[in-house]
């Protein structure tokens, strides 16, 4: 089947809009509407909870307040409302929006800063103890103090039973090539965990260029068992995160703070064929509620193996879940 390349647009079906490709074959045409016309099927079955697949959100937040009402987060807050959260959330909150979306896990990190801790590992300990195992622990710690970083990744594997640590290189104004960041990555290594963190540019006002995924080349060079998940689909150098992720085979991506109907169309490609493996949901909650980041799901396009991959099977794998 021959197919132009030449450009995509989008077909509206329902509140769903997808990039598909503008085909020159009219057969492949009516192929991708009736693909389309399935997403309003789709969403109302999880509204009517006939759920088809164990979900993993990979990515999420519960805030405190002093994370949520961070200056640095100011230039999202005209993009979404999970920004304007006035009193301490409860963890039922949290719990409830992953049962609006049927989603049964999410991974919840602690953030950390230069000098700034928005969410403490001890803070995201006593999360997951509430949660009743609906919320798994992401640790974090403050790369400008090396010699604090392996007791602190110890204490949360050891003692906390933490997943995965997770480190913004936007944060701290430097690549994951940083000389800072190697400490993290030879205690992930030696305590045998994840090492997430971001790719693409910057929702804040901060500099995109050290979210390039092709930083993450070197490093994973650098540490070849170290296990890296990229979220936020690194954007708008997705085709670099493709090319890393394809090239090592302990990267992945995940694709939090992106709604479906933004993903690029080499990611959905990629999540539909060799890159299936690949791919971790993430919703980025509360920025994006996960009910909100699973909208379209079925416009993707998976078949049955690709899409319990996407939407659990990965993370579960990845993160011993």
């Amino acid at each position: 089947m021959q197919l132009s390349f030449l450009r995509y647009q989008s077909i509206q079906f329902s509140s769903c809009s997808l990039p598909i490709l503008r085909h020159l074959n009219s057969n492949t045409f009516n192929i991708q509407t009736q693909r389309w016309n399935s997403v309003k099927s789709g969403s109302s079955n999880r509204k009517t909870g006939t759920k088809q697949h164990t979900i993993i959100d990979a990515w999420g937040q519960h805030p405190t307040l002093r994370h949520i009402q961070d200056p640095i987060f100011d230039s999202l807050r005209r993009w979404t409302k999970g920004l304007t959260i006035t009193e301490t959330p409860n963890i039922s909150s949290t719990v409830a929006a992953l049962d609006a979306a049927g989603v049964d896990r999410m991974l919840i990190s602690a953030w950390y800063a230069p000098n700034n801790i928005m969410i403490s590992n001890d803070e995201v300990f006593d999360f997951v103890s509430q949660s009743k195992g609906r919320l798994v622990g992401v640790g974090s710690v403050d790369i400008t103090r090396p010699m604090l970083v392996m007791r602190e990744i110890r204490r949360c594997v050891e003692k906390f039973g933490f997943k995965a640590i997770r480190v913004l290189p936007w944060l701290f104004q430097v690549p994951p090539t940083d000389r800072r960041f190697y400490p993290v990555y030879v205690a992930c290594c030696e305590m045998n965990i994840p090492f997430c963190t971001q790719i693409g540019h910057t929702g804040p006002l901060m500099p995109s260029e050290v979210g390039r995924p092709i930083y993450l080349d070197q490093v994973a060079l650098d540490f070849p068992d170290l296990t890296i998940v990229a979220g936020h689909i690194g954007y708008p150098w997705t085709d670099e995160a493709i090319a890393v992720a394809t090239k090592h085979p302990n990267v992945y991506i995940d694709t939090s703070a992106y709604t479906i109907q933004r993903y690029p169309p080499a990611l959905i490609e990629y999540m539909r064929t060799h890159g299936r493996s690949k791919v971790l949901f993430g919703s980025n909650y509360p920025m994006i509620p996960p009910a909100k980041a699973l909208e379209c799901l079925d416009g993707l396009g998976l078949d049955e193996k690709a899409r319990a991959l996407f939407l659990s099977q990965n993370a579960a794998r990845v993160f011993r879940i």
